[in-house]
């Protein structure tokens, strides 16, 4: 649920036993009425989500998949569960500049933040072949390169798990009605996919400010918006819309935008190069021109899930604020060094700013009125386990 590595060599991690027959639906015993359609409790302005024909919302796969989420069950060794990379507190994000996975393997990136994933048509940080999230709940299930959950050669085990925890006797059957065995892997990943497209956020200070409430937000936080979307800053050509994003996609949207941007964040070799494994967009596509592209997450709640960038190599808001302000780093020493402000791959929208210390201070103030603390600690998403364990 964090990164992806190419999706064929996602493919090959998997094994055979999974792709001969464990992600295969389960068998129809008899027909049942469907599930009354899911009611969005949308924030204000926000757009409905699109959901696949296959996989439609209902309020019981919902509650089966938040169990699913929090449930060690779902690694190889049972330490691990999808929120321990995914922290409701820091709007299932985490706090490691580099994620860790059931094994102890450091990642290469980062966890992203979960938050208003339901409308993002590319998820993770650089893979723009992985499009839903049926399909990317298998990468840190049972990818190798790196371990995240460690199912690989264990679908089966886990199953046998699953099955033999008996208040996932009532989950299964209420979230997928009328079949004779539902649990599979196949359902798993489809009521996890469900429960993360309810994780909305957006009922922040800002979003109260928007609404008429003036006194929301400081002074500060107005002045930062005021330089967020000015073409002095150009912050807002990346960061964008009701989800501070360039990549979304909703229900009646017309064009869906999949934009990945270099931010000159490296220059290791004065052609805009990025240390590998990180070389973004580039390690699918191998294309020179996609070197240095990730994704531009969204900016709610960006004060909690520090530190920054794909790497984590930056720390607060107020480096990353520097970094921009540059026009991109320039790292003085070591294996990394290069001035990222020469890359001759970074965005177009990056250059040099020339801001106040005042402004800086503003354009932090904003960003941390993007914070949700209802989204961060509401019970619908909390972790359903808690008193049984």
């Amino acid at each position: 649920m964090r990164r992806s590595a190419p999706w064929m060599a996602v493919c090959a991690g998997v094994s055979m036993a999974l792709v001969a027959g464990a992600y295969a639906p389960a068998a129809h015993v008899e027909a049942q009425p469907p599930a009354p359609p899911y009611r969005w409790q949308l924030p204000h302005g926000f757009p409905e989500p699109v959901v696949p024909p296959d996989n439609p919302m209902s309020t019981a796969k919902v509650a089966l998949g938040r169990h699913l989420f929090y449930d060690t069950r779902l690694s190889g060794n049972g330490t691990f569960s999808c929120a321990s990379c995914h922290e409701q507190s820091r709007a299932f994000a985490d706090a490691l500049p580099q994620a860790v996975g059931s094994t102890g393997e450091v990642h290469p990136r980062g966890s992203m933040s979960l938050a208003n994933v339901a409308y993002s048509p590319a998820l993770t940080w650089a893979n723009p072949l992985m499009s839903t999230l049926e399909k990317q709940a298998l990468v840190p299930m049972f990818g190798e390169e790196p371990v995240e959950l460690g199912l690989s050669g264990e679908e089966r085990a886990m199953l046998a798990r699953v099955r033999a925890e008996p208040r996932y006797q009532a989950l299964f059957a209420a979230a997928f009605p009328g079949q004779r065995d539902a649990v599979s892997l196949d359902h798993i990943v489809k009521a996890m996919a469900s429960f993360q497209r309810t994780l909305i956020s957006g009922r922040s200070p800002y979003d109260a400010y928007k609404q008429g409430r003036r006194t929301a937000i400081s002074a500060s936080a107005r002045r930062g918006e005021a330089l967020f979307f000015s073409e002095k800053t150009e912050c807002f050509h990346c960061h964008g819309g009701f989800n501070f994003t360039g990549t979304v996609n909703y229900v009646g949207k017309g064009f869906v935008e999949v934009e990945f941007h270099n931010t000159g964040l490296y220059n290791i070799d004065g052609q805009g190069g990025y240390p590998a494994p990180n070389t973004g967009v580039h390690a699918v596509s191998h294309d020179l021109q996609d070197m240095g592209k990730f994704k531009a997450p969204t900016l709610r709640n960006i004060a909690v899930t520090a530190p920054y960038m794909h790497d984590g190599s930056i720390s607060t808001l107020e480096a990353v604020i520097e970094h921009y302000n540059a026009g991109g780093r320039t790292i003085q020493r070591g294996p990394h060094a290069g001035v990222g402000a020469d890359s001759p791959l970074k965005s177009e929208f990056l250059k040099a700013m020339d801001l106040t210390p005042q402004e800086k201070r503003d354009l932090v103030a904003f960003l941390r009125s993007l914070t949700d603390s209802t989204f961060l600690r509401d019970p619908r998403f909390s972790n359903p386990w808690r008193s049984t364990r």
